[in-house]
């Protein structure tokens, strides 16, 4: 993954975008930020180029020609300095957070149990991703954030602390408290969330938050004209709906591994929508079979509860007769029987049990057994 190589090249909520710039230029960036937008809308992105802009060695400045900030100072980035270029080396987040769990991998036993993941591509930036294998962000990792705060910067103007998901065990969120309150003057702690609700209220009191909204599915459909000539126009439209109003979702959706995510969320809906009596659960079986243990199988369940979600989502929005704001529009029909055959009471259901599976997640549970779990626990649902 390649970063933009300048700000105008990020897509979508300039007016914040803008704001964050003068904020840098005038010396007023929040030394606690929260960026707060769906998964996909490009937080991590534009984590990275506001960091550049902040550490870049020349410093470069534009002027807002329009908009709500037209005439105002805005920093920028030269993308070329030793800041920059080593900044930018964290673009590939997967690709680094791949490297720090291998090289845990080869440490003795006793010293993988207390090393946690983090990448750092320069010595004052420091990305702190969710811990594999329970994704969570721990507390070990905030230690080293907050003993790494108490140092100067060696190389750049400030340390920033870019912390990569708001899921956190509750150590380690209590923790991120103590350099919140009083974060030293030289440090910036960028925090990306897709729901202000899973952060404490006592992290959220402490942070200044730049929202970043959904861009309408039109655009994204154009955009994706421009970007993705392989789809066709059907697939457009769909990619547009599924990535929710997020550009950087779009660009990089798989359609055909939604596809297979969602043919298993349907596998255990229509088994819950022909439950009673006794029934051939073997096409169900075979399928939670394929969910293993490990990595892949924790990603291709993530993947699974995704396209679930949006199902359910979908046949409540057919419920309350917002049939236009349906996303997953190729599979129309079916949804429309399961909303004429699921009750409202069962959909919140099925969200409950959605979140059992999830918790099992972390607690590293058997997630074939898991999901059998769901599915049963799913049937039952007819009115």
């Amino acid at each position: 993954m390649s970063l933009p190589s300048s700000f105008h090249e990020f897509i979508g909520n300039q007016p914040t975008v803008e704001s964050l710039r003068a904020a840098i230029a005038a010396g007023r960036l929040p030394h606690s930020l929260i960026l707060l937008g769906p998964r996909g809308l490009g937080k991590f992105t534009l984590a990275l180029l506001l960091t550049m802009a902040l550490e870049c060695e020349r410093q470069p400045r534009e002027t807002a020609p329009d908009g709500p900030h037209a005439g105002r100072e805005l920093a920028s980035f030269c993308g070329a300095c030793q800041n920059c270029s080593r900044i930018a080396e964290s673009a590939d987040l997967e690709a680094r957070i791949e490297e720090a769990v291998a090289a845990r991998e080869e440490m003795r036993e006793t010293d993988k149990k207390d090393t946690r993941v983090l990448v750092q591509t320069h010595p004052d930036v420091l990305i702190v991703p969710p811990d594999p294998p329970q994704l969570l962000i721990k507390l070990g990792q905030i230690r080293t954030l907050i003993n790494r705060s108490q140092y100067l910067p060696t190389e750049a103007r400030a340390k920033v602390f870019l912390l990569t998901s708001s899921a956190f065990m509750k150590e380690a969120a209590n923790s991120l408290l103590k350099v919140l309150e009083e974060p030293p003057p030289y440090v910036h702690i960028l925090l990306l969330a897709e729901n202000l609700g899973e952060l404490l209220p006592t992290i959220r009191s402490r942070c200044a938050v730049a929202h970043l909204g959904a861009l309408p599915a039109e655009e994204i459909a154009a955009l994706l004209g421009q970007r993705r000539p392989e789809l066709n126009k059907g697939e457009r439209e769909l990619t547009a709906r599924l990535s929710e109003g997020a550009a950087g979702r779009a660009l990089g959706f798989n359609l055909a591994e939604y596809a297979a995510a969602r043919n298993d969320a349907l596998t255990i809906l229509h088994t819950a929508e022909h439950s009673g009596g006794l029934q051939d659960h073997s096409t169900l079986f075979r399928m939670t079979e394929t969910y293993r243990a490990g990595a892949e199988g924790q990603t291709k369940t993530t993947a699974l509860l995704r396209a679930l979600s949006s199902l359910l989502e979908d046949i409540l929005l057919l419920q309350s007769g917002a049939a236009d704001r349906v996303r997953n529009i190729d599979k129309r029909t079916d949804l429309q029987r399961l909303a004429d055959t699921f009750a409202f009471e069962w959909i919140e259901q099925a969200v409950r049990a959605m979140d059992a599976v999830q918790s099992g997640m972390r607690r590293n549970l058997l997630r074939s057994l898991s999901l059998d779990a769901l599915a049963m626990e799913l049937e039952g649902g007819r009115r």
